[in-house]
């Protein structure tokens, strides 16, 4: 059975530990990047990672591998400081590679 992850700053994982998520709360890049190896290894079932925006610029070559592929879905979702319209480009992107248009 596949599980859903959420991976960023403590105050924006907490809220989804009560909606049964499996949260991840990191502090510094090289903490992210061992979490984000460990969470998309083979050995993991996650069909959804959802990943604070702020942290994508550190993890780009890691989330890079899974662009083209079904699992993980890595989705970008704000932090607690707003959102920095990364995660609405990666969605547009998705979408202009799966239908050949932006419809959004």
């Amino acid at each position: 059975m596949y599980k859903i992850a959420v991976m960023g700053g403590r105050d924006t994982v907490m809220g989804f530990k009560a909606l049964g998520l499996d949260t991840y709360p990191v502090s510094d890049a090289t903490e992210a990047r061992g979490i984000f190896n460990k969470l998309t290894s083979q050995d993991e079932k996650y069909a959804i990672i959802y990943l604070e925006e702020t942290l994508s610029k550190t993890l780009a070559q890691e989330i890079a591998r899974f662009t083209d592929k079904a699992t993980p879905a890595i989705i970008l979702i704000p932090g607690r400081e707003g959102s920095q319209g990364l995660g609405l480009t990666a969605l547009q992107n998705a979408v202009i590679r799966a239908i050949g248009t932006d419809i959004l």
